[in-house]
């Protein structure tokens, strides 16, 4: 495995060496664009509007418009945005992960120690763990200043990359009626219907069925074939009565 990104976790006077890795990867299909007529792969080639040339990758840049014209970035400037925070995840402070909105998570990556038997390393996780609490921190990577946790899973430290707070739009624009009259024995069911179904989080239960299926279809037309397609039935419920509905899933739950 390669890792995306060197430098080191800070927190107080403590600097650890790290190593990042991409602790996830995609499940879905490879699939390439082609033309109907001869099935010839579809290239995507970066043009210049004015000459119609491809342009070569490293004579590439990127600028900002003002204006009418652009001001070129090098990548020092990026760096030199936010020096203290281009090869460092400093740590700013300590809070509990339930706290935080699932809306900000965005990927992950896993942070090896640059040294073997690292004992801050070692230490970071024991006391985070103990203490049930995540770092809150901040970085750049790939030219981008980042909000990230620092948290420890399976004696790993790992940095999870998170969203800023403005990009999170809210809610005001959301046509929801916020304040329903819900009947007492209505919430009452609802909850029995949340109990049944509820159980401890065990993602392994859970398969990319999609990705299998097609698969099964991709094998098949290689062969000529077409596969049988199960086709998912929708359970019916009587009535459109929102305590009938509650019931009868409560009921079917229960003889299931």
């Amino acid at each position: 495995m390669r890792s995306i990104w060197k430098g080191s976790i800070g927190f107080g006077l403590v600097s650890i060496p790290i190593k990042l890795y991409s602790a996830v990867q995609s499940s879905a299909l490879s699939l390439d664009m082609l033309d109907s007529r001869d099935h010839a792969r579809i290239r995507y080639l970066r043009v210049n509007e004015h000459t119609h040339k491809e342009v070569p990758y490293d004579k590439i840049v990127k600028g900002y418009k003002i204006d009418e014209d652009y001001v070129v970035l090098e990548e020092r400037d990026f760096e030199d945005a936010a020096p203290e925070k281009s090869k460092i995840i400093e740590i700013e402070s300590f809070v509990n992960i339930d706290e935080v909105n699932p809306m900000f998570y965005e990927t992950s990556y896993y942070a090896e120690p640059d040294t073997k038997n690292n004992k801050a390393y070692s230490l970071l996780i024991q006391a985070m763990t103990k203490a049930q609490k995540a770092g809150l921190a901040r970085f750049v990577l790939r030219s981008t200043e980042n909000l990230c946790l620092v948290h420890p899973v399976d004696g790993v430290l790992v940095v999870t990359r998170m969203r800023f707070g403005q990009e999170i739009r809210g809610t005001d624009e959301i046509g929801v009626v916020k304040e329903v009259s819900i009947t007492k024995k209505e919430l009452e069911v609802g909850l029995a219907l949340i109990n049944q179904y509820s159980e401890k989080f065990d993602v392994s239960k859970y398969k990319d069925d999609y990705h299998n299926e097609l698969l099964k279809i991709i094998h098949a037309k290689a062969k000529g074939k077409r596969p049988t397609i199960k086709k998912l039935k929708p359970q019916k419920t009587k009535g459109t009565d929102l305590y009938d509905q509650l019931m009868q899933s409560l009921n079917t739950k229960k003889g299931a």
